[in-house]
């Protein structure tokens, strides 16, 4: 009898652990200028656009150094404040590259990014849309407006085109990072698709809060997260905007300002 009740209490609380492990929100960190961290209802860690040490985080060092487990890296683009610290993060953690063909290739020729880590699996371009992580992470490359070159030794070489991704996560959020664009019309078709946008608000590069703001109206998501402005003087459109331009399409309420080193939780 003592052995049954033994069983059962043991079994009750394999049930109960099973369901705290499924039951675990997702969660989203941002570092600054356009790195973030989504950490998957199961324990899986991407990141996009990881400049982790970009001047807006004073925490940088620390941050780097707490990365110890890194499944995914995601790349926007070629330009030096977006690929940041991934070849780092990447030989330390094995992170493979989810990138476009030609931006893969141009990580390992001029970036040293390791080969074994930059596969066919992780790679797609605009409209396509891949699995990964055995079905837990689903990725549609989505294209944006802007340039793609890559800086090195010998001057800028081409790089791909320039992108952002909808990561839909398994028990969790479906995320449009935007990579740094403007304004552009087929944004509508992910109306219904998003439940958080991260979006580039910086102007002079990029488009600036009020197009922006115009975006989410296209967009609709369920929350509207602004990103890669402040990090330099140039990048002069501030939340307080994107906010007031919100207002115009009576959607202030979607936006959420995140600080940077903060993290999310999401259900």
């Amino acid at each position: 009898m003592k052995r049954l009740m033994l069983f059962v209490v043991l079994l009750a609380f394999m049930v109960l652990a099973a369901n705290a492990v499924q039951a675990a929100p997702a969660q989203l960190t941002w570092y600054g200028q356009s790195a973030f961290k989504v950490v998957t209802p199961s324990g899986k860690v991407l990141l996009v656009d990881p400049w982790i040490s970009n001047p807006s985080n004073p925490n940088a060092k620390k941050d780097l150094e707490e990365l110890q487990k890194v499944d995914l890296i995601f790349l926007t683009h070629g330009h030096g404040d977006h690929i940041g610290d991934t070849v780092e993060i990447a030989k330390k953690t094995g992170a493979k590259l989810v990138a476009t063909f030609d931006l893969q290739k141009a990580m390992v020729a001029y970036k040293g990014f390791p080969a074994n880590q930059a596969g066919f699996t992780e790679t797609g371009s605009f409209g396509g849309q891949i699995s990964l992580l055995y079905g837990e992470v689903t990725v549609l490359f989505v294209p944006a407006i802007h340039g793609g070159s890559m800086d090195t030794a010998n001057g800028p070489v081409y790089a791909g085109e320039p992108g952002g991704f909808l990561i839909s996560v398994k028990g969790g959020p479906r995320i449009y990072h935007t990579g740094d664009t403007d304004l552009f019309s087929d944004m509508s078709l992910l109306k219904g698709q998003v439940d958080i946008m991260l979006l580039c608000i910086g102007d002079k590069f990029t488009m600036g809060p009020l197009r922006a703001a115009q975006a989410v109206e296209m967009i609709r998501p369920k929350k509207a997260i602004p990103m890669h402005f402040g990090t330099f003087p140039a990048l002069t459109g501030t939340p307080e905007e994107f906010k007031k331009g919100l207002r115009r399409y009576g959607l202030e309420f979607l936006m959420q300002q995140m600080k940077v080193g903060e993290t999310i939780n999401w259900k």
